[in-house]
């Protein structure tokens, strides 16, 4: 028997969602600064079924803050295999002007499904000075504790990888 999970919270788009981002999971071109970034996950529905085919879209900025508005950099669309699993690549998104946390933007669709815009956080951002629990409120936007995850570092000590996990549950259309 499956266990029911609470749906993923929405948080909003922002200005700089692109469609037409290509298909894959390698979103930072070759050789790009910053700490190499790994998020993997789950797409489950709130009954608990794994969806595979759900359409993981994804965007965010380069590690100096930047949207790539012009062209596809630090964007793809993942397709969640047969047990609803997702995995992608990147570097750690920066901060910019007008937003104190750094955060990957989601949008996430499935047939029957109500789609999903949200965005995930990093419990190490300096901008929730080590207690995510109380500070998440410094930035407006973030909306929901439980969008603010769990950074491990991986990795030898000359090549450290952050490593998040981040499941997503859809609400039933």
């Amino acid at each position: 028997m499956l266990a029911p999970r609470k749906p993923t919270p929405s948080n909003e788009l922002g200005p700089f969602y692109r469609k037409g981002a290509p298909r894959s999971t390698h979103l930072a071109p070759a050789g790009a600064p910053g700490l190499p970034l790994g998020v993997s996950g789950q797409v489950f529905d709130s009954r608990g079924e794994v969806l595979p085919g759900a359409l993981v879209e994804v965007w965010h900025t380069s590690h100096a803050g930047v949207y790539d508005n012009q062209g596809f950099l630090y964007r793809g669309q993942i397709v969640a295999a047969e047990k609803g699993t997702y995995a992608f690549d990147s570097v750690m998104p920066g901060h910019y002007p007008g937003r104190l946390a750094q955060h990957v933007h989601f949008k996430i669709s499935a047939p029957g499904h109500e789609p999903l815009v949200t965005q995930l956080y990093f419990a190490t951002d300096p901008a929730f000075e080590g207690d995510p629990d109380k500070n998440y409120v410094k930035d407006p936007i973030v909306q929901s504790r439980e969008l603010i995850r769990p950074v491990t570092i991986a990795g030898d000590p000359g090549t450290p990888r952050a490593l998040v996990t981040f499941e997503i549950v859809l609400e039933r259309a």
